[in-house]
């Protein structure tokens, strides 16, 4: 494959893409035609990327040279497919394995067969795929080939993963990294497996890895040129994982440049970004403009649910969102993907007092956390579960649950189902008896929805706190959870990381709760605090 490394190992840069420009287009070869080709890819310029690639593959098919002609075809099959134009991909692809039929061994008939699995698994046919990536893989390593070889564990592990072989499908995924950490991979590819990497890892509710992946492939990206497009296939992923993890201002505008730098090339990748926008705005309490995201979704071939059935209840439809996900469960095949349905079937079936249904929900997605192991899928388990329990009259146990869901969630950093977990342990310990305890852990929550800006959340919050006089001194939320950790004996660097907010913040909180109770010092804060049953 060393002729088609020369045309796809690197990302080329604008003054190569000019000189490409300036050939004369009566006196371009094929070669020409595929490195502008990637060019203008590279530079965004996709009709006029396929419009040279199609003269690429027909200039070497032409001129009868069937491997690269197959390679090119087997190129503009994912094009075709990623522009929302499957059938043309197809058809392309069963050009390429033409090309490659009468060929003896060598890396092209690989790289065509790592394409046709990845196209199995799109169209849901992941066993067929399955059994024959290995192909590929042994394809890969008898050439030597990095590239090939990348993209082919790459696609085996995802597949193990839709198998439900969690840890071996990780595990393939690591070795395809592992070459690209090396830097033996072309910048295409490497972006490709980045993505993938982390969409699998968000799958499995892998947050602290899927932010770590994340945050190197940012880096990466920051070596393309400006306009690449795999920097916009890498900014969905990164928007994703800022909302998870509470950085909603900074995830939704990720979100809104990546549908701008996608909706050309890849509809169905700026249709998750925009879904991404529906589901900050849907927290926020922003109904209107959650439903216009979720349908501009739907509409760039993106699923909007769960989102979409959990902005019904909010809008009091309780039964059309329930209906919606009965639907929607029903086209997720089983594994991880279930996941995130679940957890709002177990909501939707609560609030319609479908309390049978709830357990139903629950218990599957408990059974894939088990299989999973992650401690965020594990967090998800564990609140759905202290919910029905908490339906069901079995407070004491819901407690358990919920606390541990609480725990999790705060191991890895995902402020806004934990805060939701967090006001479920209140309500909990409120119908044990403990008005203590529920009021510390409402006021925590509380605390979080007010600083995401989760105005919903916060103000069923507030209606379980009663009245505002429920926190005394007039005292924020936040500025009780600082009062709270001031009278354990925290210095201000032990406040700041455990709410994960800066030393300055915690020192303007503090000030702040001075002024309104009426003391100046830590011991005379710390006193008020014990006074009033907040520490």
């Amino acid at each position: 494959m060393d002729r088609a490394l020369d045309i796809l190992q690197h990302a080329p840069d604008a003054k190569e893409y000019e000189a490409l420009r300036a050939i004369d287009p009566d006196e371009r070869t094929p070669f020409d035609h595929a490195r502008l080709a990637e060019a203008a890819w590279w530079h965004r310029a996709f009709e006029e990327s396929m419009s040279e690639r199609q003269q690429a593959y027909a200039g070497f098919a032409a001129a009868g040279d069937d491997r690269l002609a197959g390679l090119l075809a087997a190129r503009l099959s994912i094009e075709f497919a990623m522009h929302g134009e499957p059938a043309v991909g197809a058809g392309f692809l069963e050009r390429a394995k033409r090309h490659l039929r009468d060929q003896p061994d060598c890396v092209e008939r690989g790289f065509v067969t790592m394409v046709e699995t990845s196209m199995l698994r799109t169209a849901g046919r992941s066993e067929d795929a399955l059994a024959q990536v290995g192909e590929a893989v042994a394809c890969a390593e008898r050439f030597a080939n990095d590239d090939l070889l990348a993209m082919a564990l790459h696609v085996e592990g995802l597949l193990l993963l839709d198998a439900g072989r969690v840890d071996d499908g990780l595990a393939r995924m690591d070795e395809a990294m592992a070459l690209i950490l090396a830097g033996s991979i072309s910048p295409y590819f490497t972006g490709i497996v980045y993505c993938a990497l982390i969409q699998a890892c968000l799958e499995l509710s892998d947050i602290r890895r899927a932010g770590d992946w994340s945050d190197a492939a940012g880096v990466w990206c920051e070596a393309l040129p400006p306009d690449a497009p795999i920097v916009g296939f890498c900014r969905v992923n990164r928007a994703e994982v800022a909302r998870i993890r509470g950085a909603w201002p900074e995830a939704e505008a990720a979100a809104a440049l990546a549908v701008e730098e996608l909706s050309a090339i890849d509809p169905a990748s700026a249709g998750l970004a925009q879904y991404q926008i529906g589901e900050i705005r849907r927290r926020r309490g922003d109904l209107e403009g959650a439903a216009v995201a979720y349908g501009r979704a739907h509409e760039l071939g993106a699923d909007p649910q769960p989102g979409l059935a959990l902005l019904r209840l909010a809008r009091g439809d309780a039964d059309v969102a329930a209906a919606a996900l009965r639907t929607a469960l029903a086209s997720v095949p089983a594994g991880p993907r279930r996941a995130r349905v679940l957890a709002a079937c177990v909501e939707v079936a609560l609030a319609t007092g479908d309390i049978a249904g709830a357990r139903a929900s629950s218990d599957e997605l408990a059974a894939i956390a088990n299989g999973v192991g992650t401690p965020a899928m594990e967090a998800a388990a564990a609140s759905a579960e202290g919910a029905v329990l908490l339906a069901e009259g079995e407070a004491e146990n819901a407690a358990d649950r919920l606390r541990a869901a609480v725990s999790l969630g705060q191991d890895v950093r995902t402020p806004d189902e934990t805060a939701r977990a967090r006001a479920r342990y209140g309500e909990a310990l409120r119908a044990l008896g403990d008005d203590e305890g529920a009021q510390l852990a409402l006021i925590g929550a509380l605390a979080t929805f007010e600083q995401l800006g989760a105005e919903p959340d916060a103000e069923a919050t507030r209606r379980l706190l009663g009245t505002p006089e429920a926190i005394p001194g007039g005292l924020t939320a936040r500025e009780v959870e600082v009062l709270r950790l001031l009278a354990t004996g925290k210095t201000n660097r032990d406040i700041a990381v455990e709410l994960v907010i800066s030393e300055h913040t915690v020192a303007r909180h503090i000030q702040n709760i001075y002024a309104k109770v009426g003391v100046s010092s830590r011991a005379a804060a710390t006193a008020f605090a014990f006074a009033h049953d907040l520490a």
